[in-house]
């Protein structure tokens, strides 16, 4: 607000210059009045840098804690929440959405209250100089506007159908850099090019048609500011004529308008900002906004049962409209035992371990866990007890050590070589130069498959969970490293329950309870002999890999 006084008082002071100094040719009072508007220049520069220090600290503060809250509520969000939002949408909600609220925020500081301050200050001080010459501002201020806030109105929501697009350009980039291997496998580089091409067209005509209009807006303001500025001259020379003016008096009249033009071609851009912004808050207000489909429950403490595991008539179906992925399973899991899953690809069995440790939620019949309704833990409780290693070895930037201690920060290095030696790691890590020190670039992509998996095999070992679960996550492993891990697992304590999802009856022939699944359904369960002679699906199964072995 300083800085704009000081502008708003340094036309008084050039009129005074030309009417008093110029005049009179006063060499002395024209240098005083310099010396003062130098001054005015400095203090008000003094002022535009404070002001623009805060402006950034408060938008830079704000899109921190927009991220922080946004990352902790994507945190909260379940398996089902995530497929259903999308995770090329939230990348950009993170990325591009969050950067325009904190531009908008900080031109919005810095000229949301100096700009209109200016206006209607410059239309009051120049009432105080003439009031009939004045009133060409009280014309054109109005008519200004109205070309602003016209604009804006017809841009709004284009900016929403533009961040939209931003959205599917987004997932076209993420699936050709994620699924590069394969385009090129397939030769499918002309076509994957031709789609990013065709969104990004798309993106670019959205662009260029919000642009077109909102490049009017300089064009008109400066056809009415001129216009304006015609009249003043117009009416001016006619009061200097009749000496009711001085011609310093015009001078300054003149400014004012220029200093409106200034401020509103600002308002206008910052207006243009300011929609950009307000849509992207919008976004990520939506995610903000969506309330958690799982709710915990508060039971923390490990009662004296053998149940491991217990799905009865368990259904699960991912979206309102699709089929069951899971068909009325039951079955009982014992505590200390190990239990195999086998079946088909898209037999259901990711799905199924994905109850257990709750990463989906049932839709029809119950899934109980140590004894209690899964839903009766709390979050705390089964990311303690129910451990789980994905079919996708996923390791972060860092190092062995820091990937391991994700499980458990306070493991030591005793703790950390034990469950690389259960996990088969042990050998390879002691190989590397600085062993748990050793760096991991992101996602791993300096060890190969196999390496990547009993890392993360040996993460999950470091819990002590209650109930590990190996979802396809040896799947890489040569056949004596499966046959190590295994019985390196059977080592375990007697009360642990392993449950391996596996594609090889090999790997879970020992297991006390094989679990067989066919298209969402449990065709069978038992021992790998009893299941060679009354389930059909385990026995193909069994054939074909015993083939594929033999040749």
């Amino acid at each position: 607000m300083l800085e704009a006084t000081f502008d708003l008082l340094v036309p008084l002071v050039v009129a005074d210059i030309i009417n008093v100094g110029i005049t009179s040719d006063d060499t002395s009072y024209i240098l005083i009045r310099f010396g003062i508007l130098i001054a005015m220049a400095v203090l008000g520069l003094a002022c535009s840098f404070t002001a623009q220090f805060f402006s950034a600290n408060a938008a830079t503060g704000t899109s921190a804690g927009l991220r922080k809250k946004l990352l902790a509520k994507i945190q909260s969000l379940s398996f089902s929440d995530l497929d259903r939002v999308g995770t090329s949408t939230l990348i950009t909600r993170m990325t591009s959405d969050v950067n325009q609220v904190q531009n908008g925020i900080n031109m919005f500081l810095r000229l949301f209250l100096r700009s209109p301050f200016i206006v209607f200050g410059a239309m009051i001080m120049a009432f105080s100089i003439d009031t009939q010459v004045a009133s060409v501002f009280a014309i054109v201020i109005p008519v200004l506007f109205v070309i602003v806030f016209g604009i804006m109105r017809l841009t709004n929501p284009l900016y929403k159908r533009l961040q939209k697009q931003v959205d599917k350009t987004t997932v076209t980039t993420r699936e050709n850099l994620s699924g590069v291997r394969v385009v090129r496998a397939f030769g499918k580089e002309r076509e994957e090019t031709e789609r990013f091409a065709a969104e990004s067209q798309t993106l670019t005509n959205t662009q260029v048609k919000v642009g077109n209009i909102s490049a009017l807006t300089n064009p008109l303001t400066y056809v009415v500011i001129n216009l304006g500025i015609v009249g003043i001259l117009w009416l001016g020379a006619k009061r200097v004529d009749g000496g009711i003016l001085l011609s310093g008096d015009v001078i300054a009249l003149v400014n004012y308008l220029s200093q409106v033009l200034i401020e509103l071609v600002k308002l206008a851009n910052l207006i243009v900002l300011l929609g950009k912004s307000v849509v992207s808050m919008n976004r990520i207000g939506q995610v903000l906004d969506v309330a958690p489909s799982m709710s915990y429950g508060e039971q923390t403490t490990l009662s004296d049962t053998d149940e491991a595991v217990a799905f009865n008539n368990v259904c699960l179906r991912y979206t309102k409209n699709a089929d069951n992925a899971l068909e009325n399973i039951s079955f009982t899991i014992k505590r200390g035992q190990t239990v195999g899953v086998i079946g088909g690809t898209g037999s259901g069995k990711s799905s199924l371990v994905g109850l257990i440790s709750r990463f989906y939620d049932a839709t029809e019949g119950q899934v109980r866990v140590l004894g209690n309704p899964v839903q009766a833990w709390s979050k705390e409780f089964l990311t303690k007890h129910v451990a789980v290693v994905l079919q996708r070895a996923q390791l972060f930037s860092g190092t062995i050590r820091s990937n391991l201690a994700i499980a458990n920060p306070t493991a030591t290095d005793e703790e950390m070589w034990n469950a690389l030696r259960l996990a088969q790691a042990e050998e390879f890590v002691k190989a590397l130069p600085n062993g748990l020190d050793a760096p991991v670039e992101q996602g791993g992509r300096n060890l190969s498959g196999g390496q990547k998996q009993r890392l993360t095999i040996a993460r999950s070992l470091l819990v002590n969970p209650e109930i590990l679960i190996l979802d396809d996550s040896a799947s890489a492993l040569d056949y004596a490293t499966d046959a190590a891990l295994r019985k390196a697992l059977r080592e375990l304590p007697k009360e642990k329950t392993v449950i391996i999802v596996s594609q090889r009856t090999s790997t879970i022939r020992h297991a006390d309870l094989i679990l067989t699944l066919e298209d969402g359904n449990l065709v069978g369960a038992g021992t790998h002999e009893s299941l060679l002679e009354t389930c059909e699906t385990y026995r193909e199964i069994h054939e074909s890999m015993t083939a594929k072995e033999d040749k």
